[in-house]
């Protein structure tokens, strides 16, 4: 996985693209991230790669945190591999991954 982060000097907005490789998702047919970007509520479709990767790009508000996590084929929730730090969920043992831009 990975996170890489572009700190624009056009606008006040970090182009964060999250990745999800396909060691995390092999058989997936659907990948979507959700986080504080979109209440938790919808997810945000990532686009599956040749190479069996998935990958979205997003613009976020910068000096924030976001906490997010993947959900793989609506049933399978998986962490980023390589978050900025990890957070308690407050609804399980689950944690959250967090993105610090």
């Amino acid at each position: 996985m990975a996170i890489k982060k572009q700190y624009l000097k056009s606008k006040p907005a970090v182009k964060v693209t999250l990745t999800l490789p396909k060691a995390a998702a092999a058989e997936a047919k659907k990948v979507e991230v959700f986080g504080d970007f979109t209440n938790w509520k919808k997810g945000i479709k990532m686009t599956k790669l040749k190479n069996g990767s998935y990958k979205t790009t997003l613009d976020l508000a910068p000096e924030a945190e976001y906490q997010f996590r993947y959900l793989i084929d609506n049933t399978t929730w998986e962490n980023d591999w390589e978050a900025d730090k990890y957070v308690s969920s407050g609804i399980s043992t689950e944690e959250n991954s967090v993105i610090v831009v």
